[in-house]
């Protein structure tokens, strides 16, 4: 008996769900995987990945079959072409580099389909413009799962992976349909995780961006989590509601028609005891950067474009800009001028210190 075909996969991105998302696919034996990692790879080619898994039992120490610092640069010919690339970082394009150019040394025209395992909306279509000829899929993950410490993934929920494909223009909708479809059948062939196609894309990402653009961006905002900021009860009405509702008006604005009591799932989205700490507001506090320009800012900008009023969505959208450059000019991507120095101040400050008459 022959052996199967295994698909070439390149997955960026090694944190909590690129981790168990390219566990799942070599172990349905249908998958190769190069794994592309930064801050935990010198860990990892050492020790492996420790795992624990509510699908996939505990893995004491997983490396994928090929491991890399770098995204390879198929040109070269060092490595074989990628039948997929899955992307499993943050988007965050106000940061350099792009979703774009971080993968473009692995894309080979034509062939590669790249699938998009991020938050947000519009963010493929950058990757189409610098792509045109390859499939983009968008992959929206259900699964809780995090890095613990470097190489240590706690996997608490079942992993679920909603996957379909964008719509190019330059390409028939039947080779979309295709690869989406194969791709599906490469995440279920473990039998443990689930991976659900659905062509509905939009209104996939529309319906997690109720809850993303409501309570990750409050959440970073105030400093509370899902349950605190509930609890208040004052939050929920006056900022939470407000802009689920800018969001339902945007995306049926956008022929995007959202379940009439989408608010009520949204809200209900985490159990009032779970006090859950949603990505932002955890990139708040370790002083990172957060994806809030494909959270928020491209919401405002289709309002924009489509006349939807979304005033609280908008300041919602400058307050986190402001956070944003504020972890800019901590992290020097901003640059600023020194401080003035006033003529005599360090002798009248010395007035001021304890002791000093």
């Amino acid at each position: 008996m022959g052996s199967v075909s295994k698909s070439n996969v390149l997955v960026v991105g090694f944190g909590g769900i690129g981790t168990v998302s390219a566990y799942n696919l070599e172990a349905g034996g249908l998958a190769t995987v190069t794994g592309v990692m930064r801050s935990n790879y010198d860990h990892v080619k050492e020790r492996g990945f420790y795992i624990y898994s509510v699908d996939h039992g505990e893995i004491p120490s997983w490396r994928p079959t090929h491991m890399s610092k770098t995204v390879p640069n198929v040109s070269d010919g060092s490595t074989s072409v990628f039948d997929y690339i899955v992307v499993c970082t943050k988007n965050i394009p106000d940061i350099p580099p792009t979703v774009a150019d971080l993968i473009a040394p692995a894309v080979t025209p034509g062939h590669t389909a790249i699938v998009l395992v991020q938050n947000g909306v519009n963010i493929e279509k950058p990757v189409i413009a610098a792509f045109p000829q390859n499939v983009v899929l968008s992959g929206v993950s259900r699964m809780s799962s995090a890095e613990i410490s470097p190489g240590r993934i706690f996997n608490q929920s079942h992993d679920i992976l909603i996957l379909g494909p964008f719509r190019n223009p330059n390409l028939e909708r039947k080779k979309e349909l295709e690869v989406a479809r194969h791709f599906c059948d490469l995440y279920n062939a473990a039998g443990k995780a689930t991976g659900e196609y659905n062509e509905e894309v939009d209104f996939i990402r529309w319906r997690k961006l109720c809850y993303n653009a409501s309570y990750n961006s409050l959440c970073a905002i105030t400093g509370m989590d899902t349950s605190r900021l509930r609890l208040a009860e004052f939050p929920v009405h006056e900022l939470l509601l407000p802009v689920i509702f800018e969001i339902k008006r945007i995306a049926r604005a956008r022929g995007v028609h959202l379940a009439p009591d989408q608010e009520d799932a949204t809200l209900a989205g985490d159990a009032i005891d779970d006090y859950f700490r949603p990505s932002m507001q955890q990139d708040i506090e370790k002083d990172n950067y957060m994806e809030l320009e494909v959270i928020v800012g491209e919401p405002v900008r289709e309002a924009q474009r489509l006349g939807v009023p979304a005033p609280t969505l908008s300041f919602i959208y400058s307050l986190l800009k402001a956070l944003q450059a504020r972890t800019k000019m901590r992290k020097g991507l901003i640059e600023l001028p020194p401080m003035k120095k006033f003529d005599g101040a360090e002798e009248i400050m010395k007035k001021f210190q304890p002791n000093s008459t």
